[in-house]
């Protein structure tokens, strides 16, 4: 991608023949003809001449002779310095016999003596191609962006989602495409709310780094301190389990623990006390296993060293500070908004619009975020360290620093297994190597709502992509994006070209 590069400065050919004739009555004019008219290619040649030679300029009753050495001079072919100044005759009547002026053709095909160039000619460097400046290529970026949404849009394969691009402490996009609910047909817009599911987490993780930079907690307390009904079944995990290893998904037990439980509508508070009935398959610190229930423990740390509710902090310290107005938690504030996008499911005749499940909302750390793509742009900024009277780079440098591999998450997708070379894990926070470059990069999934967002720290860059479905199409976008900010090599991962309706054969008669 990207736009055609075009030389500044052009010179536009002249666009009509001049003569070269002297002053004569019509009927002689008429006579000389068309054969002695010089071409318009000469006329510029001229024009050349009379800059170089001044004594050359064309006066009323003089014409100047183009010697086939200047001609070659202006072409060139030669050193200027040999053409000799061209010479002028004093006017006399124009015959029918008199000689024509060479056409440019005939000149051309005259044996000509080359010389090699001159020592200035030959150091003289070619010309640079002109780089686009960091706005143009802001534009390319926002107009691409805005194909690859129309495009996705016309497919049909998605009832609404919306996008935010971020650049050097700017938004450059944040708009909605299709509808919010496939049966009212209203429409998606820079302010409707959206789930986040697990892109939560980073909301945990920064919060938490707020509260160790204010000093009333450290990332090495161990939770137990904060959280003595915490127990596992290793009472040594127990003890040595610290809030570092929350964040970071390194409790030691399976992946997903619970989680089906939590989806068959048992809550948070009955499923905390049964951890301490799972194995371990690792010491607490040591591994990686993706979490919800045993994530979400950092609700009850925060509660203890603040004496308030997590949600309330997150409103208080990140929420209200960065002007996300319309961001909340839980499934009755989604609802209340007047300005929400239904999730959404494949039916017999399309989309078909339901109502939120509660399930993860009740882990709010884990995934109980709510937020339009126009909050989503002002969480980019923050996280890019834009906002640092709200979250300071400190913080940001803390959370975003990988402490576990997962080497499962380079697999995970076809741009993942062609781009990502290494994946960890921070606080609240993946970290990949793409293609040479570090993402900080997270998703989220529950019914009828996907969300991703990713951020180039180096590049000053971050995207955001949340839609009302459960379609994996608008997931194309980021590595689309990705790949052009970096430079890479462009390759279709959204491959809208499948989804484009096919022509109908004409039936035999």
């Amino acid at each position: 991608m990207g736009a055609d590069l075009v030389a500044p400065g052009g010179i536009r050919a002249a666009t009509r023949t001049e003569r070269i004739l002297p002053r004569q009555d019509a009927a002689r004019r008429k006579q000389a003809g068309a054969a002695h008219r010089q071409p318009a290619s000469i006329a510029v040649f001229n024009s050349s001449i009379a800059n170089r030679h001044p004594n050359s300029a064309m006066v009323p009753g003089r014409r100047p002779i183009l010697s086939l050495l200047t001609l070659s001079a202006c072409l060139g072919l030669i050193h200027p310095g040999l053409a000799a100044a061209p010479t002028t005759v004093p006017s006399a009547p124009f015959t029918q016999t008199a000689a024509p002026v060479p056409p440019i053709s005939a000149t051309l095909n005259t044996p000509l003596r080359v010389m090699p160039p001159t020592q200035d000619a030959a150091l003289s460097p070619p010309p640079a191609e002109i780089p686009l400046s960091s706005s143009d290529q802001e534009a390319n970026w926002v107009r691409d962006l805005d194909l690859m949404s129309e495009g996705i849009q016309k497919t049909g394969q998605v009832p609404g989602f919306a996008v935010a691009l971020v650049s050097r402490g700017q938004v450059l996009r944040a708009q909605g495409y299709g509808v919010r609910h496939a049966w009212t047909r209203q429409p998606v817009g820079p302010n409707t709310v959206f789930r986040l599911a697990s892109v939560s987490k980073g909301f945990a993780a920064t919060l938490t780094g707020l509260l160790v930079n204010d000093g009333v907690l450290t990332l090495a307390d161990p939770v137990q301190d904060h959280v003595p009904a915490l127990v596992l079944k290793d009472a040594n995990a127990s003890l040595s389990l610290r809030v570092e290893d929350l964040l970071s998904h390194r409790l030691g037990l399976p992946t997903h623990t619970f989680d089906p439980l939590l989806e068959q509508n048992e809550t948070y508070y009955e499923l905390v006390p049964k951890l301490s009935d799972v194995t371990l398959t690792c010491p607490a610190g040591d591994c990686y296993a993706y979490q919800n229930v045993a994530f979400s423990l950092i609700g009850e740390v925060v509660y203890s060293v603040t004496g308030d509710f997590y949600t309330h902090q997150v409103e208080k310290r990140i929420f209200h500070p960065l002007g996300m107005d319309t961001a909340t938690f839980g499934k009755e504030a989604l609802e209340a908004s007047a300005d929400y996008a239904a999730p959404h499911v494949r039916g017999r005749n399309g989309w078909v619009p339901l109502s939120a499940k509660p399930n993860y909302y009740r882990v709010p750390p884990a995934a109980g975020v709510n937020a339009s793509i126009t909050d989503m742009s002002k969480w980019l900024l923050a996280q890019l360290g834009h906002d640092p009277t709200v979250i300071p780079q400190s913080v940001l440098d803390e959370i975003h620093r990988a402490r576990v591999l997962t080497p499962t998450e380079v697999s995970s997708s076809p741009w993942r297994r062609a781009r990502v070379s290494a994946a960890e894990y921070a606080l609240g926070w993946r970290v990949f190597d793409y293609s040479g470059h570090r993402l900080v990069f997270h998703a989220g999934a529950v019914q009828g709502y996907r969300a991703m967002v990713g951020l180039l720290p180096d590049q000053d860059v971050g995207i955001a992509i949340l839609w009302c479905s459960e379609s994996a199409l608008p997931a194309g976008m980021m590595p689309r994006m990705l790949d052009e900010i970096l430079g890479l090599p462009e390759r279709d991962w959204l491959e809208l070209a499948k989804y484009q309706p096919r022509a109908k054969s004409r039936k035999r008669r």
